[in-house]
């Protein structure tokens, strides 16, 4: 057979003969702003869709996002590692760390400035890991 009949019975054949299996088409559902809401928070971080069609087949969800965390808990942990990121606390903690085993620490002002800084950092890390956690505070 020449190159050209070659050719052009290989351009011509259909790539795949299989019919395609055609998919159902999608469910549509409206809800309004609380409905969605209440199954958000019902689902806990897994796709919505799948959380909907596990509860209206009445079968176990099958599984979760990979982090296991709602984009709320993502966004909460991304604010803790940026203000930790900015707030120059771990360098500025071993610095006080350092200066008291060397018993070089006076008691000023500055010294006392920083370490307030430093409490409310770490506090306000505590509050966004404890809300990125789904935790409830204690009331101290």
């Amino acid at each position: 057979m020449p190159i050209v009949s070659r050719f052009e019975a290989s351009a011509n054949k259909t790539p795949n003969s299989a019919p395609k299996r055609k998919r159902p088409a999608p469910l549509s559902i409206r809800l309004n702003d609380a409905e969605r809401a209440q199954l958000v928070r019902e689902a806990k971080g897994q796709p919505l869709s799948t959380y909907i069609k596990a509860k209206a087949l009445g079968v176990a969800p099958v599984r979760l996002r990979r982090s296991g965390l709602s984009v709320e808990d993502r966004k909460a942990l991304a604010q803790a590692l940026a203000l930790l990121g900015k707030s120059n606390l771990t360098p500025s903690l071993n610095q006080i760390a350092r200066a008291v085993d060397v018993g070089v620490l006076p008691v000023t002002p500055e010294t006392e400035e920083t370490l307030s800084r430093s409490l409310r950092a770490v506090c306000e890390l505590r509050r966004l890991l404890v809300l990125a956690l789904g935790l409830q505070e204690a009331n101290e």
